[in-house]
């Protein structure tokens, strides 16, 4: 696995965990939509492009007409 990829999945995992521990010890409401739901969405993308390698940002930004041949992730 490459170092790309654990940093996705690492920061993914983090991203999570730190909602979820707010959300169990009485700090946010993860019960009730919020702008969090969000946060929470960028870690989970984050988590299984680390798996998948597969970026939904990346190809937004490719259909817009930006290129980066050292993009990381796939298409």
């Amino acid at each position: 696995m490459r170092v790309f990829s654990l940093i996705g999945i690492f920061a993914g995992f983090v991203i999570m965990a730190s909602l979820l521990a707010a959300h169990f010890t009485g700090q946010v409401n993860l019960k009730e939509m919020s702008w969090l739901w969000l946060t929470f969405f960028v870690g989970a993308n984050l988590f299984q492009m680390g798996f998948t390698g597969f970026c939904p940002a990346t190809k937004m930004l490719y259909a817009i007409g930006l290129k980066d041949k050292q993009s990381g992730c796939k298409l």
